[in-house]
């Protein structure tokens, strides 16, 4: 096995170096993995842009990269269910303790929780990586490396989509067709939603998002009004949604997403803004329209992992760019760009197939 361990290391603010540092050694509830495909995620860009995302401040060097798969080359003394050559996807999330968020499934809360590229958590945008082996998935056979490292963006989806109660029928309106837009438009359809409408301010996004299969698209201009839109919404629909998953983080969006579904409804903010927003509360309270946080996700994998091997979802076209391992820095600029949907990095040398 090679000796060294190609890494993309964020030193801090606007300083990403590719490094080499030693292959680790898994531990007894551990499998080392050789790397294949980690996708990049806003997240990892905003760390390398600010050096922070909220509370969670870079204060030394970290490995960037948490939408991952690989293959099983080592796996430590306790480890039962998987064995060198294993296909597998990474879950990033992990917990440290047996608190009461763990006890009650909702694991994703627990404030002591480690997850990959978070400060002061290394990710695996790397060639060599150890994981909890309970927090990795053995894929099938038809199911690609890519694939496996979408499930972490797809597992976003599912997770909110739970949360709002998608089910057969639902008519549900998606705002902003980023990439977790996207999955989440893959998923309503996967559950059964009967109607999505998604909006956007990118006209290439939004014909992304008419292929996944979005019923209406809309193109929002920055100027437009919430209410407004919300009416435009009603009229494409011929009804105001059930349910809205909000997922810009930007206070107009957050308004639309509330004057625009159904009383009774369902609002999931799943977007990331600022700290403080102007949102019409009293409208939300006097209809009874519930509005549910979304914080990452919990016990998706198993699910994803079904979903993708029966085909019920495709992720395969959020893949736009690939880039070798070597080319990380032009991958990241690449993202920031915001070119393309989905940004992959392949790293393993001999094998850069999906």
């Amino acid at each position: 096995m090679a000796q060294e361990n190609l890494s993309v290391v964020l030193h801090s603010q606007g300083d990403l170096r590719l490094e080499t540092r030693p292959v680790p050694e898994p531990g007894p509830n551990e499998v080392l993995l050789q790397m294949h495909s980690v996708g990049i995620c806003g997240s990892d860009v905003h760390y390398w842009q600010h050096g922070r995302i909220g509370d969670f401040v870079l204060k030394k060097p970290m490995v960037l990269g948490h939408e991952a798969a690989g293959r099983v080359v080592k796996v430590g003394s306790a480890v039962k269910h998987l064995k060198a050559g294993d296909r597998v996807a990474i879950e990033p999330g992990v917990p440290r303790e047996m608190d009461e968020f763990f006890k009650n499934g909702r694991y994703n809360l627990s404030p002591t929780i480690f997850f990959c590229a978070t400060p002061p958590d290394d990710g695996n945008l790397c060639q060599y990586y150890t994981h909890n082996a309970n927090f990795c998935y053995k894929l099938p056979d038809n199911v690609t490396f890519e694939e496996g490292a979408l499930i972490e963006p797809l597992s976003v989806g599912i997770h909110a989509c739970r949360r709002a109660g998608v089910t057969l029928g639902s008519t549900v309106l998606i705002c902003g067709a980023g990439p977790i837009g996207l999955v989440c438009l893959l998923v309503a359809k996967g559950m059964g939603a009967s109607q999505v409408v998604i909006t956007d301010l990118s006209a290439e996004r939004l014909a992304m998002a008419k292929d996944l299969g979005a019923d209406f698209q809309l193109t929002v201009k920055r100027a437009d009004e919430p209410q407004q839109l919300a009416k435009k919404v009603q009229d494409l629909l011929g009804v105001q949604p059930q349910i809205t998953i909000e997922c810009t983080g930007v206070e107009s969006s957050i308004q639309t997403a509330i004057y625009g579904t159904r009383s009774g409804g369902v609002v999931v903010l799943v977007g990331l803004g600022a700290e403080m927003a102007t949102v019409p509360l009293i409208n939300a309270a006097v209809r009874e329209v519930d509005i549910r946080g979304v914080f990452r996700y919990c016990n998706t994998w198993p699910m994803a992992i079904a979903m993708l091997a029966s085909g019920k979802v495709n992720v395969k076209p959020l893949v736009t760019h690939r880039f070798p391992l070597e080319q990380a820095v032009a991958a990241f600029e690449t993202t920031r760009q915001g070119l393309g949907i989905k940004i992959m990095l392949k790293c393993d040398k001999n094998d850069q197939n999906p």
